[in-house]
């Protein structure tokens, strides 16, 4: 997932004091974070978590805001009760940990909160969105499940496979210029299957000058150069749900 040069995939950034407008719900054999939105508009998004877990108030402030725009918002522990990553451990056995979570072998999670949603929420359209592995996870997604009506992948791994461009439904990439994780080449790859093939609408964002994490990684407060661009792909994914859902 990471490249060579740099084992560690991401770094946990800014850690929010956050304790969150939902709570706590159990879907058949996962838990979740849900909050329900202010208008009952039949709409619902998943927001899938990096590395760092599905616990992480960074995650759940950003389900939170995107509920305050419409939607009901269930952040699930995809990692299913497996201990997420320690920003303080060791790094070098890192791939090691990554093969017990793979983010394309989610399904029966992914079964198991659309039911919730369609019974319990009464969701008539589901969106995704998800952050470095639940990016990699949503690009997954929208080539499975065209049920899926909009996705925001930020910061997701880009496979090189033949079927990167097949995609169901509606997708926003967000990426940063300075990722060391994700080089601007495997981006330029993505864009060229997506231009060659795709028939859906999406959209490539690259950040100038931002790094991994910063969408929801970072706090708005700790650059005056870094908020603008916080803030634009912060309002770009409120945007593209609105717009196709």
């Amino acid at each position: 997932m990471a490249n060579e040069a740099y084992p560690c995939p991401c770094d946990i950034g800014h850690r929010l004091e956050y304790g969150g407008l939902g709570h706590e719900v159990q879907v058949e054999h996962i838990k979740a974070y849900v909050t329900k939105s202010p208008v009952d508009a039949g709409k619902a998004v998943i927001v899938i978590q990096d590395i760092f877990g599905w616990q992480l108030p960074n995650t759940r402030y950003i389900a939170d805001m995107i509920s305050g725009n419409g939607y009901t918002t269930i952040v699930p522990d995809f990692f299913v009760g497996q201990e997420p990553w320690d920003p303080s451990g060791d790094w070098s056995i890192f791939p090691e940990w990554l093969k017990t979570r793979n983010a394309q072998k989610i399904d029966r999670e992914i079964s198991a909160i659309l039911k919730y949603l369609k019974q319990q929420c009464h969701a008539q359209k589901i969106g995704i969105v998800g952050f470095c592995w639940g990016g990699t996870a949503v690009h997954h997604l929208m080539m499975k499940y065209s049920e899926f009506r909009a996705g925001v992948s930020v910061y997701g791994i880009v496979k090189d496979s033949e079927d990167i461009y097949n995609l169901k439904n509606p997708t926003l990439f967000i990426f940063a210029e300075n990722d060391v994780v994700i080089p601007l080449k495997d981006v330029s790859l993505l864009t060229q299957k997506l231009k060659e093939h795709c028939k859906v609408e999406y959209q490539i964002k690259t950040f100038s000058g931002q790094t991994h994490g910063f969408v929801h990684r970072k706090r708005e407060d700790c650059s005056p150069a870094d908020k603008p661009y916080i803030d634009e792909a912060r309002r770009n994914l409120i945007e593209w749900l609105n717009k196709y859902m």
